[in-house]
């Protein structure tokens, strides 16, 4: 059973990985750097056997970039800090679920602040009242109790003022007395994008997209869904990257 809060550094260069973790012996004891890495063959065979808590990710790498490492996965459960000398890659990192984005040379100051930014961030992911995640499960809250989902299994989520409802690949839908934002900032992770103020859909059981101002998608259950027009370029920015 984990202790610490399990960090992992992939950054190209030795003296980054270093300062990265003085800074994290210095200013937070209670994180453990679990492992290092320069290149996106390392960082794979890594993540594919581990899920540390928060991701340090230098954007170029020795064999490639840190989106390279990103597409080799379906999603990855930790907090992303990005940490690259180009500005030019922000969006981009924020696009791939970035909680921080952090340019070279690192001021003490920001990384600090970044770091205790993902730190509540995970406080509150495991101390939010009837909404958790573990091992890509999620308690959704009923009248009668609670009911223990697949992440996988959820298709969208559609908002109605204060209540959420989830339509599930068995058909079944789960109404929670709970807003949309907060089950996005729990699924966001697990490829789930915001098309529009009422509608969160999984990527993954999305069947089409068709063209228009906002444009719709076809969902898996047969659901058609507008896309909002200021989200349109973003979501379609995602799914490109998809492919």
């Amino acid at each position: 059973m984990k202790t610490k809060i399990q960090t992992c550094i992939i950054d190209d260069e030795q003296d980054g990985r270093d300062y990265i973790a003085l800074l994290l012996e210095n200013e937070f004891p209670e994180i453990q750097t679990a492992f290092q890495a320069s290149s996106v063959e390392e960082a794979y065979i890594y993540l594919s056997k581990n899920s540390p808590d928060i991701l340090f990710l230098d954007v170029q790498l020795k064999d490639g970039t840190a989106f390279d490492l990103l597409s080799k996965f379906r999603a990855i459960d930790s907090r992303i800090i990005f940490i690259t000398a180009y500005e030019n890659f922000a969006i981009q990192a924020i696009k791939n679920g970035a909680a921080d984005y952090l340019l070279k040379p690192i001021k003490k100051i920001d990384f600090i602040i970044a770091v205790n930014k993902v730190l509540d961030a995970i406080k509150k992911s495991k101390n939010t009242p009837g909404i958790s995640l573990n091992e890509n499960k999620i308690s959704l809250p009923t009248l009668q109790g609670f009911k223990m989902t697949n992440v996988s299994d959820i298709i969208r989520c559609e908002a109605d003022s204060s209540y959420t409802t989830f339509y599930l690949t068995d058909k079944s839908k789960v109404i929670v007395s709970k807003t949309l934002h907060e089950f996005e900032e729990q699924l966001t992770k697990y490829n789930f994008f915001r098309i529009h103020h009422k509608h969160l859909i999984n990527l993954f059981h999305l069947k089409e997209y068709i063209k228009g101002k906002g444009g719709q998608v076809i969902m898996a259950d047969h659901s058609i869904l507008d896309v909002s027009v200021r989200r349109k370029n973003d979501f379609l920015s995602r799914i490109e990257f998809m492919e």
